[in-house]
């Protein structure tokens, strides 16, 4: 099978928004707070061991909405804090307003936080079984880290930009059927989601063509060791440039 053909298999963990096989062993979703009970057991049956959480520590609560699930059930998943960013960096705002939410903002963002982008790559090189990486919406930060391991798997730029799209979809979804939680990201109509799509997809494949992933990895820490367990997690093999 090639994988370029399954990048976008949606997984049915009970729960979970925004959650598909970014490509081999490694996963996005949405925050994982919204992962029920069954969920977390789903997840843990599909192989499942590491859930990555990208976001900012003021982000990581309970919600009175969010499903009660005993701690024995998670304890079973390792649940690594990893954050991409430092929203109280004295550039954020400036640059990324209230959150990163386009990727016209990529460029700025991988060159702002680095160090704390190629964390996460350490973190997923040294991850046993299945990763998970989220972030709160599911689009944007893991949305990032998604495309960058798309690239290191081969994947080409219009299954990544199919990627943004669904996961843009897939929020407006939820934003439709649960109410949005910012008045800056709202639920947006067919028409005004498509426009918006129209301008990120075009954003998207500018960044794109701009970015040599390995050599961002490599200037910002990750080793070649690192660097092949990431590739290996992916499923990546030597003979994976052999066109299928």
């Amino acid at each position: 099978m090639d994988g370029t053909t399954s990048a976008h298999h949606g997984v049915h963990w009970d729960g979970a928004v925004n959650a598909w096989r970014i490509a081999g062993d490694v996963y996005r979703m949405g925050r994982h707070e919204w992962v029920t009970e069954a969920g977390w057991q789903q997840m843990y049956d599909d192989g499942v061991r590491t859930v990555i959480d990208l976001r900012a520590s003021r982000e990581r609560r309970q919600r009175d909405t969010d499903p009660e699930v005993p701690d024995e059930v998670k304890a079973r998943i390792d649940v690594v804090h990893c954050p991409t960013e430092d929203p109280d960096h004295r550039d954020y705002s400036e640059l990324f307003g209230p959150y990163l939410k386009d990727p016209a903002q990529y460029a700025d963002y991988l060159e702002l936080f680095g160090e704390k982008i190629t964390a996460v790559f350490k973190v997923i090189a040294a991850s046993p079984g299945k990763v998970v990486v989220h972030c709160s919406a599911g689009r944007d930060r893991s949305g990032v880290i998604a495309l960058l391991l798309q690239r290191l798997a081969g994947v080409g730029d219009e299954e990544i930009v199919r990627g943004y799209e669904l996961a843009a979809r897939g929020i407006n979804e939820r934003h439709r059927t649960h109410g949005a939680p910012h008045a800056h990201d709202p639920y947006l109509s067919e028409e005004d989601l498509e426009a918006m799509l129209t301008r990120r997809r075009a954003s998207l494949r500018e960044f794109l063509a701009s970015i040599d992933v390995a050599a961002y990895l490599r200037s910002n820490g990750v080793s070649e060791a690192e660097l092949a367990a990431v590739r290996a997690k992916l499923g990546v093999t030597s003979a994976a440039n052999m066109q299928s």
